[in-house]
């Protein structure tokens, strides 16, 4: 997920997700830390790379570590390094993180997971710009741009005493709150397809046929817990479950562990949700969904381009008042005339 040439790159054309997009190009050219705030799956991960690869500090390190993977002595070693001998099998000096990512960036993941010890330390590199290894007894200055990533609420973490106020108001300098992809149905059909393709391209056939009306429909109803890392997991197994590799896809699982072998009780929602494909969608119209064709997606976008277009001419151009017009924040509103084109 390093290299943003890779098949790991941000894709998508909702207006929230285009919204996050133009504020992640607007903080990426500034050497202030981010706080990457998300769902499981939602990609927080690649954000922070593309923060990185698009910053001043491209060429220099990008080294990211999951604080939810050590406990807390072990944390602050890799973190911070340490000197010879500084505790029990610690033979050599080692460098950490921190010094590692010296006119870099670096992106600690599961950052509500760390201790009170390991925030106060992290927080002294945010204020002086300074590290000191364990069994050190000098300050070490490094130069790095901390992006942070976590799934909670920080600021309630902070009220309950779970997290530093002082750490989260050095660290929240701008939020990038990344929407889920239940939010995002418009991604949902060209996420589902780049994924199918890079994985019609790994079994090495010929093209991707697409997929049923069905099991579009499966796809757009289904809630999505696990975001997009979900969605690419389904994707990639029902394209190689399919026997046919020249028909569409018709079978969506989204539970690879239903089973009537099952040694435990399945929960009777998630079997529901498991069911094939041609049997789900009953929540959405009878519309053609089919993820290669202009159908549904076209007359989507066309609509929301009609309401834009009269809501404007209602308000006289002015987008402030069109944005109070449509519930929309002012954001939003532009998202949506760029995505469309509007704006001139």
């Amino acid at each position: 997920m390093e290299d943003l040439k890779g098949n790991d790159r941000m894709i998508g054309e909702s207006a929230n997700f285009l919204i996050m997009q133009e504020q992640l190009s607007r903080l990426a050219p500034l050497n202030k830390p981010i706080l990457i705030i998300g769902e499981r799956g939602t990609g927080k991960e690649l954000v922070a790379s593309r923060l990185h690869f698009l910053s001043k500090r491209w060429k220099q390190p990008f080294i990211k570590i999951n604080c939810a993977a050590f406990n807390e002595a072990l944390l602050e070693s890799q973190l911070f390094g340490h000197e010879a001998g500084a505790f029990t099998g610690a033979s050599k000096q080692q460098l950490g993180f921190f010094e590692r990512a010296d006119g870099g960036t670096l992106f600690l993941d599961e950052l509500a997971t760390t201790s009170m010890a390991v925030q106060e330390r992290i927080l002294r590199v945010t204020e002086y710009g300074e590290i000191e290894r364990l069994g050190g007894s000098k300050p070490i200055k490094v130069d790095v741009r901390i992006v942070a990533a976590t799934n909670v609420d920080l600021p309630q973490q902070a009220r309950e005493g779970k997290f530093r106020d002082d750490l989260l108001d050095r660290l929240a300098f701008d939020v990038i709150t990344l929407p889920p992809l239940r939010e995002r149905l418009e991604d949902i059909p060209v996420l589902a397809r780049h994924f199918a393709i890079n994985m019609v391209k790994e079994l090495e056939r010929e093209y991707f046929p697409g997929f049923t009306k069905s099991a579009a429909k499966a796809l757009l109803n289904y809630p999505w817990p696990g975001n997009v890392r979900e969605l690419k997991n389904v994707i990639e197994r029902c394209v190689y479950q399919s026997e046919d590799p020249d028909r569409p896809v018709r079978d969506i699982v989204f539970d690879p562990f239903a089973s009537p072998y099952r040694p435990h009780t399945a929960n009777p929602a998630t079997a529901d949700q498991a069911e094939p494909a041609q049997e789900s969608g009953e929540n959405v119209s009878e519309e053609d969904f089919d993820f290669g064709a202009i159908g549904f997606k076209h007359r989507v976008q066309e609509f929301e381009k009609k309401i834009l277009r009269q809501a404007l001419k209602e308000c006289q151009f002015n987008q402030r008042k069109t944005a109070k017009l449509l519930d929309l924040s002012y954001d939003q509103l532009r998202g949506y005339m760029r995505k469309y084109d509007l704006n001139n």
